[in-house]
């Protein structure tokens, strides 16, 4: 009796060191961002026909463990368009939302006769690519852009091109974290517009401020990691509405334009670069909840070392609570 008791007390000694080993061994993962943005038109007035100019930009953010597998992924897109009239008068948009916050609302089923909606659609790609590497991503477009049978059968129908050069980018700058699997990925979208009227030899200007925020979120709602960007694109025009919008020309994010944003140039007087202040915004965010975010003292924000605008950041914040 007194060896079976014995066996039975070191089974239970071992059981409960591989458990320990098993919780301590929970691996984390590496979190990563990309945005991927084109100007899709820029159009010139003509009398009561107002120019339009238009700007896609799409996000996507991923959770990747040591092996370069994306174990989860999440993607958005911001398709905005704005307009001028041929009096070069930029127009007011009352909001932007997202084609995901658009959801049955964008009427991809009603007019393009898809069998899903977008947000469906890409919800089905993302979760296609959890499990694959980037190269096994890339292999998954096929000619015109689309996906190949794999995408089609998962229920993605729709152009992939844009979908897959946000996540190649996502997991080119992909940092490690504390997240693990259990936490969920979210990603939010927020879009501001600021309008100058053209005025003289003056251009107009019609500014779409895109800010976009990936985290990482714990049971209890709480970030344990986060990342974050901002696209700007200012489409101008002159004063009869003619564009004066280069629309070949790359847009970048100004945390991918790193130390050439320029912000440590004189005319700004900044101590750090933009991706340095929203690094520090970040490092305020880890432990708190979305909601939380807003309320942080401006105090608080300064002395982590973000000097800069936070509007923008919270608005994106917002759309992950």
């Amino acid at each position: 009796m007194k060896k079976f008791i014995s066996l039975l007390l070191c089974a239970m000694v071992v059981l409960s060191a591989l458990v320990l080993t098993s919780c301590g061994e929970e691996k984390t993962l590496k979190l990563g961002l990309g945005v991927h943005s084109v100007a899709e038109k820029a159009t010139n007035a003509d009398g009561d026909t107002n120019g339009q100019a238009q700007a896609v930009i799409t996000a996507a953010a991923v959770l990747i463990d040591d092996e370069g597998k994306i174990v989860k992924c999440v993607i958005d897109s911001a398709d905005n368009t704005v307009s001028y009239t041929s009096e070069g008068k930029a127009i007011a948009n009352a909001s932007f939302k997202t084609k995901y916050e658009l959801g049955y609302d964008y009427n991809m089923k009603l007019y393009a006769g898809a069998a899903k909606e977008w947000f469906e659609q890409v919800d089905a790609f993302c979760a296609l690519v959890a499990g694959k590497t980037m190269s096994e991503v890339k292999a998954l477009v096929a000619e015109g852009g689309k996906g190949n049978s794999d995408v089609v059968a998962a229920g993605c129908t729709i152009a992939i091109t844009d979908f897959v050069l946000a996540v190649e980018d996502a997991v080119a700058n992909a940092k490690t974290t504390n997240a693990t699997k259990n936490d969920m990925l979210k990603l939010g979208v927020a879009t501001e517009q600021t309008n100058k009227d053209a005025d003289g030899d003056k251009n107009g200007e019609s500014k779409l401020a895109t800010d976009i925020f990936a985290a990482a979120v714990d049971a209890e709602g709480k970030i344990v990691a986060a990342t974050n960007e901002s696209v700007e694109v200012s489409f101008t025009f002159d004063a009869t509405g003619k564009s004066t919008f280069d629309i070949s020309k790359d847009i970048e994010g100004k945390r991918e334009k790193g130390d050439a944003y320029g912000m440590k140039n004189p005319n700004y007087g900044s101590a750090k670069e933009w991706y340095e202040h929203a690094d520090a915004f970040i490092s305020a965010c880890i432990g708190k909840k979305a909601g939380e975010i807003a309320s942080i003292p401006a105090a608080d924000i300064q002395a982590a070392g973000c000097t800069i605008s936070i509007d923008g950041f919270v608005k994106a914040v917002a759309k992950i609570g």
